[in-house]
Formats: C-alpha cells, sequence, structure tokens
C-alpha cells in the first residue's frame, strides 16, 4: 500500500525532517533560504543585527506602500506585515515602536499633503497609533517622550482629515497618558 501524505504539511513535520540534519546540513539549508528571498535576507540580518541600520527595509517598505509614487496604488496589509515581521525577526519594544510611529507619519502625510481620504486606510492609522502607544508603555519612561511627541504631531495633523480620526487620537492619547 503506498505511503498517505498529509494535504498540508506543518511546522511539526519541518522540525521532525530537521532532526535528522547535521551542522553542515543546517547552514546549507539557512544558506539556500537565504538566497531564495530578500524577505529572508532581511529576517536574517534584523535577527543578528546585522548592517548600521535594521530598522531600514522595514521603513523603506512602509514608505513605498503607504506613500506610493503616482503609479502605485497603497497596502495597508503590506505596510502591516513589514511591521509584524521585524516582530518576529527581533521583537525589541522600542524598534517597534519607532516602526509603528514612522507608520503613522507616513500615513498622516500622504493623507495631508495629497488630501488622501479613504476609511479604512484611517482605520488602520488609528488601529497602528494606539499600537504604537501600547508598545511605548513598554519602555522606559525616559525612552517615552520622543515618542509620544511625534505621535501627537501625528495627531494635530489629523485633527483636519474627518471620520473622526484626530478625536479618536485624543482619546488614546489620554488613555495611554503615562507620564
Amino acid at each position: 500500500m503506498a505511503e498517505r501524505r498529509q494535504a498540508k504539511p506543518s511546522w511539526k513535520d519541518v522540525k521532525a525532517a530537521l532532526a535528522g540534519f547535521d551542522r553542515a546540513g543546517l547552514l546549507s539549508l539557512v544558506q539556500d533560504l537565504y538566497a531564495a528571498s530578500g524577505e529572508n535576507q532581511t529576517f536574517l540580518h534584523s535577527r543578528f543585527g546585522l548592517g548600521a541600520d535594521v530598522l531600514l527595509p522595514y521603513k523603506q517598505t512602509l514608505d513605498r506602500w503607504l506613500w506610493p509614487d503616482m503609479h502605485q496604488q497603497v497596502s495597508i496589509a503590506t505596510a502591516k506585515k513589514a511591521i509584524a515581521s521585524y516582530a518576529r525577526a527581533v521583537g525589541d519594544p522600542a524598534g517597534l515602536a519607532e516602526l509603528m510611529v514612522f507608520y503613522c507619519e507616513r500615513a498622516a502625510g500622504f493623507c495631508g499633503d495629497l488630501g488622501y481620504a479613504d476609511e479604512p486606510y484611517f482605520n488602520a492609522l488609528v488601529r497602528t497609533f494606539e499600537g504604537a502607544l501600547e508598545t511605548i508603555a513598554l519602555l522606559p519612561a525616559k525612552a517615552r517622550a520622543d515618542f509620544r511627541e511625534r505621535l501627537d504631531q501625528v495627531r494635530r495633523i489629523c485633527h483636519g482629515f474627518g471620520y473622526g480620526v484626530g478625536d479618536d487620537m485624543d482619546s488614546l492619547l489620554e488613555t495611554y497618558a503615562t507620564d
């Protein structure tokens, strides 16, 4: 009788297959994964703290998808994925806060400069604003001030957008006021 294979392999299956690898085999596999995609390279560079600025590739992704040129569309999902990728690779709260605040700055700047008014875009901006405040709250008190000032600037910009964006941010800043 033929061996039955699972329709969709899981991490458990991969982990079992990896158990038979020696050090050289694992290094070769990681090298192949590194060569397979820029996303894998960014992950590994970030995980191991390689390069002058591990946040730069994530910021470039945010910038490209939150403030696209005339021939592109915005992509909230791709921008959010960049933040999630950083969180998986490193998870450093200060770096995560920087990316979330940068997201808010770029999204607010795009809407303010170009008059972009899209409710899902605004909703994602408010959710990221809240996530940034939650992450900032995990930082030491002296590290919070700069991030909060930058978010306050975002809030001021967003008061001109409509959809209650600025009002939502007012409420969130009040809720997360800790200093």
